[in-house]
């Protein structure tokens, strides 16, 4: 049998480079060249989600459920868009490890095919809520204080 890229071996070792190869000393604090990458202004954290992609890729290749696929997707968007806010999106990136829990998403569904499919759908659906409330709630408060305070045109 040929070698490929994509083994679970390599596949755990892009999650690990990603995500937790990298420990403070002195703390139980990893991180991965994800957030190390996320540091380059403008192009870091498109980068880093690029590069994110290749698990989701192979587990789309094996064969993954569409919900599963789905869950990774989301996983991998939230580090990105987080990841982009300074500071804080690197903290993120230290703590959410999108990339170590799509290797997880992977291989549960490689031992337990759609076992969990209701909770993946649950995350999906709040992840959802999440987004349309950061869309809305903003819009809404702008109407709001248009409406308080009317602009005056002479």
């Amino acid at each position: 049998m040929p070698r490929t890229l994509t083994s679970d071996e390599h596949l755990d070792y892009v999650a690990s480079l990603l995500d937790d190869m990298f420990q403070i000393p002195g703390t139980k604090i990893r991180f991965g060249l994800d957030a190390l990458i996320g540091w380059i202004p403008g192009i870091g954290d498109a980068m880093a989600g690029t590069a994110s992609f290749l698990i989701v890729f192979a587990s789309w290749q094996r064969g993954a459920r569409t919900v599963t696929l789905m869950r990774m997707l989301a996983n991998v968007l939230l580090e990105t868009v987080v990841g982009a806010i300074p500071v804080a999106g690197d903290i993120f990136h230290v703590a959410w490890k999108a990339n170590r829990r799509n290797y997880r998403l992977l291989m549960r569904e490689r031992k337990q095919p759609g076992h969990h499919t209701g909770r993946d759908w649950m995350f999906l659906v709040v992840m959802l809520v999440m987004v349309i409330a950061a869309v809305t709630i903003p819009i809404g408060i702008l109407i709001w204080a248009l409406r308080l305070h009317p602009v005056v045109r002479t």
